[in-house]
């Protein structure tokens, strides 16, 4: 690196004297960084290859220059989604998490250096200094990665921003790195995709073992702030947010948590409407039996985040909860777009975008413009459920780019069908009112959900994501995460909460159909505080308040959407067989909570599920601003 460039770095040695005597490129424009991913190469297509030792030479990815973007695919089907096994922790601060040791069974410290070598033996790298969580409140951070993976480069600029080469200040002093060398997938994990955390102390080395991003440009910068919020006493939730304007000049503010493919994007983005204008609300799996609705002036939105939601201590009010997007781009899943006319703001957005995107394991032609409703082949006859485009914020209209205030924090689970036949967990309806007591609950078990097209399956029937949703991506201690989840919810009185399911309600299918409705109905309310809502206490606790009636101009959506137990294909039966799954799920994956750091109060919650508290229980338990008792809840239509 040239001394000039050097001298603006404040290092440690070891990346010191690795960069001093490396040809380091370092980008000025995005326009670079696209070039880049070429090789440098005029060709159009170009293959990002490894010698690896004992394989040969291995082609990971191969790149191709569309009309609109680049094209990306690996030629492992396995790399184009994320293991939910990658991470590791190569230090031997306090986790939860499998340290390297206990996995391989030696210390990180010879692969670490290993991995220095490997870079040291590279003919040329690429650097790319960026903030971790935002220009203005995130984190200096540097990407090492081989010349030829421009494209992931490219990727992560994209995701988090970066510092164009003329404009890095003096003293950048990095908070994170992240170290990409895809070789050592082979040589030393048998293909899998691998990341290694290393907590030092004012540093956080992440080693990426694949070309993927999901797992480290992604999500593995996510872990970063975790764990720089679990040293500062805060956290970034995995929350989309966004502004709702109705046509009457009404507005709120929705926050939507969950597990990957639990509609955070969804929550963001226009309902998907059928051909005549209608809303499918969802079809009956035995009858076929379709149920419409027609809503004829959507409400506009404004998107705040995509998925990962800073919540800074310096941006609370002490009323409501307040946050910020951590990301500069969104890594946008789009399996649902499966033909021209689903999503005309993203199809217009990937189409005809400002400047060329990154596209992932979509079936890109060169100088073809590359369509988002093609998606690659894992295998013959079955696409990638996984692809995905990066489309940075200031391609998204409307966006809001200042600290927002949340009315309202849904939480979203993709559920099963459910029948008295087959019961599942999927009794939930369109949505339901919880008490911020089970609001927290709910966010410490998180269900993963059903059929997660994000994440390769580890398995069927129901899986915890994790504290917060986002536990696959920290680095430190569950506890931890749950006292500062609690912290803010016993701190920010005046944001309420919901529960939203996506895919099915009982014996429909519904795909998100049920968000989009719950997202048009309480805008129309202008009343985010449930206080004159028809509600009436669930059949299980654990769902809090259920709708008695929802009415959306004009138009009442039928009783069995919003209670599943009155569903024909239910009844009491299936919806009670259902209710003890999810009961027992949660009794097994909240057990591992009480430890002797739990919060006081946060034991109280527990232990009240596990001994089969009433729902009332839970609302006595944290009383909010308004409250009244569950059993005049709907005679006086008021509410928590």
């Amino acid at each position: 690196m040239e001394k000039s460039l050097i001298k603006k770095f404040i290092l440690p040695q070891e990346l010191r004297n690795l960069l001093e005597n490396k040809e380091v490129i370092l980008a000025e424009s995005r326009e670079d960084l696209i070039d880049l991913s070429f090789g440098r190469s005029v060709d159009h297509t170009y293959e990002v290859s490894y010698d690896t030792p004992g394989f040969g030479n291995i082609v990971e990815a191969t790149v191709v220059r569309c009309k609109n973007g680049v094209s990306v695919n690996y030629t492992d089907p396995y790399l184009r989604r994320r293991d939910p096994d990658c991470m590791v922790i190569g230090d031997d601060k306090p986790t939860d998490k499998p340290t390297f040791t206990n996995r391989y069974g030696t210390s990180f410290d010879a692969l670490r250096k290993e991995s220095f070598e490997w870079f040291a033996n590279q003919d040329e790298l690429i650097i790319v200094p960026f903030m971790s969580g935002g220009e203005e409140n995130g984190y200096p951070s540097l990407l090492v990665a081989p010349a030829n993976a421009g494209f992931f480069a490219t990727c992560l600029a994209d995701l988090q921003g970066f510092i164009p080469r003329s404009k890095i200040p003096y003293g950048f002093k990095p908070r994170a790195v992240i170290y990409v060398a895809p070789p050592f997938r082979h040589t030393h994990f048998a293909g899998k995709q691998v990341v290694v955390h290393n907590r030092l102390e004012k540093m956080h080395e992440m080693f990426a073992y694949n070309l993927y991003p999901g797992p480290s440009a992604k999500k593995g910068v996510y872990g970063i702030l975790l764990n720089i919020g679990e040293e500062e006493g805060w956290t970034t939730l995995h929350a989309s947010a966004v502004k709702v304007t109705t046509p009457y000049e009404n507005d709120f503010v929705i926050m939507h948590e969950g597990a990957s493919g639990g509609g955070k994007s969804e929550m963001t983005t226009a309902s998907h409407r059928e051909l005549d204008g209608r809303l499918l609300l969802g079809t009956n799996l035995k009858s076929a039996e379709k149920y419409y609705i027609e809503i004829k002036d959507e409400s506009s939105l404004q998107p705040i985040t995509d998925d990962m939601a800073l919540a800074l201590p310096a941006l609370q009010n002490g009323k409501k909860l307040v946050v910020i997007d951590a990301e500069y781009g969104w890594f946008l899943r789009i399996n649902h777009i499966t033909q021209y006319g689903t999503d005309p703001d993203i199809e217009r957005a990937t189409i005809h975008p400002k400047e060329p995107l990154m596209f992932l394991s979509i079936n890109g032609k060169p100088e073809a413009t590359c369509l988002i409703w093609e998606p690659s082949m894992d295998a013959p006859g079955k696409p990638c459920p996984n692809p995905r485009v990066i489309l940075p914020r200031r391609h998204v209209e409307n966006t809001i780019d200042d600290p927002a205030e949340i009315d309202i924090r849904s939480f979203g689970i993709r559920t099963p069908p459910c029948t008295r036949d087959n019961p599942t967990y999927g009794i939930i309806g369109i949505f339901h009112v919880l008490p911020p007591a089970l609001a927290w609950l709910w966010r410490l078990v998180a269900p993963r959900g059903h059929a997660n097209p994000s994440i390769i399956s580890t398995g069927k029937g129901m899986i915890s994501e994790g504290v917060g949703s986002y536990w696959p991506f920290a680095t430190g201690l569950k506890v931890v995460q749950a006292n500062l989840l609690l912290e803010q919810i016993l701190n920010t009185p005046l944001t309420r909460y919901i529960l939203i399911p996506n895919q099915h309600i009982g014996a429909y299918e519904v795909g998100f159909s049920g968000q989009w409705i719950a997202r048009e109905y309480l805008s129309r309310r202008g009343n985010v505080n449930f206080k004159k809502e028809p509600l009436a206490p669930s059949r299980c606790p654990l769902l809090g308040f259920a709708l008695e009636s929802l009415k959306i101009e004009g138009q009442t959506i039928p009783k069995h959407f919003l209670q599943v137990d009155l569903q024909k294909d239910n009844g009491v039966e299936g919806y009670d067989a259902g209710a003890q799954i999810l009961t027992d799920f949660f009794k097994k994956e909240l057990e591992e909570y009480l430890v002797p750091d739990l919060h006081p109060l946060g034991r109280q919650i527990i232990e009240m599920c596990l001994n089969d508290g009433s729902l009332q229980d839970y609302v006595d338990l944290i009383q909010p601003l308004e409250s009244v008792k569950v059993e005049t809840a709907v005679k006086e239509n008021a509410m928590i």
